[in-house]
């Protein structure tokens, strides 16, 4: 006989074996953005809730997961994903005092300038 949290666990396994890669990678993307954009000001108390270096590395993050993942997920939601990419990455661009020099700011090793 199993526990209780033994049988969590093997609920847990089952479920996540029947959600598609596509949808998992859409998901983990989705996180990145909405943390990157608070990170970068843009929710609802931008005073205190902007962090750009931690929005860097959420974008960064955020970047190489759909540049990695963009030929083996449909045109669709790689496009959509690229679109909100590049929206925080000129939003953090605006955001900050210095802005990085184009080709050089969060993600764009993997994207390629944007301005």
């Amino acid at each position: 006989m199993t526990s209780s949290n033994e049988q969590e666990a093997l609920q847990a396994t089952r479920d996540i074996a029947d959600v598609a890669a596509v949808e998992i990678i859409t998901t983990a993307s989705v996180h990145l953005m909405s943390a990157a954009a608070v990170k970068v000001g843009l929710a609802d108390d931008p005073e205190t809730q902007t962090d750009l270096d931690e929005a860097r590395k959420l974008i960064t993050a955020l970047a190489g997961l759909i540049t990695a993942a963009a030929p083996d997920i449909s045109d669709m939601h790689a496009r959509s994903l690229r679109d909100g990419l590049r929206s925080l990455q000129l939003a953090f661009r605006e955001a900050s005092a210095i802005p990085d020099p184009i080709g050089q700011g969060p993600g764009e090793k993997f994207t390629g300038p944007v301005n």
